[in-house]
């Protein structure tokens, strides 16, 4: 099975230049001040509708996790186990990405401190994070 690559529309687009440019954006409102990811052509909030793009800082923490030790696709069969996580961004919004040093999420502590680590994956630039302390082994 081949990579499960993301469909870009005209509302994402911005959010995945920036990753292919070393950049997290993400949405907000000036409106209302809500900030959110994934893209969308209206706050969700009051529905205002053309968002700006701004960029992050790339840091946030650990919200929570899932370790995932079976495969339901045969892209991911050599990748077990591993995390999927919600990475709650410095600047607010959150998404759902993957924590290159977790040791398939055994590192992962709610809270945790996360810096950007863009991946390139066949050819597609994805958000995943980094501990930036990874915990004492003593």
């Amino acid at each position: 099975m081949t990579f499960p690559a993301p469909v870009i529309s005209e509302v994402s687009r911005p959010y995945w230049e920036g990753l292919a440019d070393g950049l997290l954006k993400y949405q907000h409102c000036g409106s209302c001040d809500e900030r959110w990811l994934p893209a969308r052509s209206a706050c969700p909030v009051c529905l205002t509708p053309d968002p700006v793009w701004l960029t992050a800082s790339g840091t946030g923490h650990v919200v929570s996790w899932v370790v995932y030790h079976h495969a339901y696709t045969e892209y991911l069969k050599d990748k077990v186990p591993y995390d999927v996580t919600i990475v709650e961004l410095d600047e607010g919004p959150r998404l759902l990405t993957n924590i290159v040093n977790s040791h398939a999420g055994a590192d992962l502590l709610v809270g945790s401190k996360v810096g950007l680590a863009i991946e390139i994956e066949e050819g597609v630039a994805l958000a995943r994070f980094r501990l930036l302390q990874e915990r004492d082994e003593s």
